[in-house]
């Protein structure tokens, strides 16, 4: 089922739980590739979520239950730079790339405890757990 609708804009009920809560362009960067990477993949589902995933990533990261605008456009994670047949993981929505001291104040929001202490790689990890978590939460509700 397309992700767009009539109004050129991304159907909300079609949308991972996540980019519900988050802003429309947010919602329509998804929306917008994933209906394209449908046609261009033959209908494989999977691969336009993806597909959609990625290209959502380059502009924007996960902080805890939504979406937010990145502050510099581009990969967020080393599976990113080199595309689908990496074997890095991903880092689920987390800046990774950005710096030490933007990974902090992310980490300040969501009251990660500890953080100060982290190393960069602790601090991708810790945020991804927590917005993990903050997904849980919102979807409970």
């Amino acid at each position: 089922m397309p992700k767009t609708g009539k109004n050129d804009h991304a159907r909300k009920d079609e949308l991972p739980s996540t980019l519900q809560r988050s802003d429309q362009k947010a919602q329509d960067t998804f929306a917008k590739t994933y209906d394209s990477a449908m046609e261009s993949y033959n209908k494989d589902e999977s691969r336009a979520a993806r597909a959609a995933f990625a290209s959502l990533k380059h502009s924007y990261e996960k902080v805890g239950d939504h979406w937010e605008p990145k502050e510099k456009r581009g990969p967020s994670d080393k599976r990113a730079e080199k595309g689908l047949d990496a074997d890095e993981p991903t880092a689920g929505g987390v800046d990774a790339n950005a710096s030490k001291k933007h990974l902090l104040e992310r980490a300040r929001e969501l009251d990660i405890g500890g953080r100060s202490k982290m190393d960069k790689e602790e601090l991708v990890k810790a945020l991804q757990k927590a917005n993990d978590a903050a997904t849980r939460k919102a979807r409970e509700k």
